[in-house]
């Protein structure tokens, strides 16, 4: 009994409670956000129930929490050994997007969602692809790390790069790509890459504004950048940004209070339970539960790179600049979507927009940064414990 006791101490203790806390939090947050964005002429201030994007969230989170401490408990060396598996797989899950892929009714162009049968649910394999490439895109530079600085290396990284975001570009989701390119760099620098590539890097992403803008770019996309410069000229589809920002000014500093704003309860924010999930936030929590939240998102970013930092294994210290750079990345560009700063490209706002791919996803990336916690910390405790030995011999 004793010894159960003490694994079950050991365990928790082993676990990152704080980030799992962190997660939850601004989780809720999203669930309350979402079912007060989604109660669209209740008739009632009070819900009675949650709404089925609401309950969807619920499970997709709770489901995600289990697997978060589940994939705790795997030794991160297990999940990079698994790196060609992880690939394949989540990289035939997007290409098979583009053969049955479905997408939302604005965007007939758009093959980003697998219908799962005739249950209404939708599955997003772009997400779970973000969490694959954090592993098979750092078990790649580590394995390189002897040679990391070598032009081929770098052209044969730069490959691995353009793969998810070349498929998630062609089955319609720029949002997506973007995010997959904002980790690739990331991943980059904190495996020690040298910084002419990077400076080689922005020379050709400079070349291809031309080409992206005459050859990528679908006009829906070009009209939300140009809205932004031009917004009178683009009324309908500055529109969504515009009533975002009206909720959020008519927030105030203290807010409307929870199920209590004009804007959100009238439905008058488009997609307010997805891309503008910030704007039902801001009307209806204020300035000060804004506040709030990007300081849990910041503490959260810290935490999950501190993991790596203090580490001596280089694939942890990449892994985890993975995730944070997953994370942050999307919080950036999704509040400047809301703040007329970038234009609209279906980036959702982590832990908190509606979906239960983007919820669940993001709770397995939590379980890989709490699986290199738990398990740098057993090797360091190991080799504190050899060290002790080799001392009293």
């Amino acid at each position: 009994m004793k010894n159960i006791i003490s694994h079950i101490k050991s365990f928790i203790k082993q676990t990152d409670n704080f980030l799992l806390l962190i997660c939850i939090a601004l989780s809720t947050v999203g669930i309350l956000s979402v079912q007060s964005a989604t109660l669209v002429n209740s008739g009632s201030s009070v819900p009675k129930g949650l709404t089925r994007d609401a309950t969807v969230m619920l499970l997709a989170v709770v489901i995600g929490i289990v697997l978060a401490i589940l994939i705790s408990c795997v030794n991160y060396d297990f999940m990079i050994r698994l790196w060609p598996f992880i690939g394949l797989v989540c990289m035939g899950l997007v290409a098979l997007t583009l053969i049955i892929g479905v997408g939302p009714s604005a965007r007939s162009d758009a093959r980003t969602w697998i219908r799962l049968g005739g249950s209404g649910l939708y599955f997003q394999p772009s997400e779970l692809w973000k969490v694959g490439f954090i592993i098979t895109f750092a078990s790649h530079l580590d394995n390189v790390k002897d040679r990391l600085n070598k032009f081929s290396t770098f052209i044969v990284l730069c490959i691995h790069g353009a793969i998810p975001v070349a498929l998630v570009t062609i089955s319609g989701d720029m949002g997506s790509a973007l995010i997959f390119f904002m980790m690739f760099v990331i991943m980059m620098f904190a495996s020690g890459v040298h910084l002419r590539y990077f400076a080689l890097g922005a020379a050709v992403g400079i070349a291809s504004i031309y080409p992206l803008w005459n050859f990528v770019f679908s006009d829906i996309q070009k009209d939300r950048i140009l809205a932004l410069i031009n917004p009178e000229s683009y009324p309908d589809i500055i529109y969504q940004q515009e009533q975002g920002l009206k909720a959020i000014k008519s927030g105030g500093f203290f807010g409307a209070g929870l199920f209590k704003g004009y804007y959100t309860q009238n439905g008058l924010i488009p997609e307010g339970e997805n891309d503008m999930i910030l704007a039902t936030v801001g009307e209806e929590l204020g300035l000060v539960g804004c506040i709030v939240v990007f300081a849990l998102f910041f503490i959260l970013v810290f935490r999950i790179a501190s993991v790596g930092r203090k580490s001596k294994d280089s694939v942890v210290n990449i892994i985890a600049a993975g995730a944070a750079a997953m994370i942050a990345s999307q919080v950036i560009i999704n509040v400047g979507m809301v703040l007329e700063i970038f234009p609209v490209i279906g980036i959702t706002l982590p832990f908190l927009s509606a979906g239960g791919s983007s919820n669940l996803c993001i709770y397995l990336a939590i379980g890989i940064v709490m699986s290199l916690r738990r398990h740098t910390m057993a090797k360091d405790i190991t080799g504190i414990r050899l060290q002790r030995g080799s001392f009293s011999s």
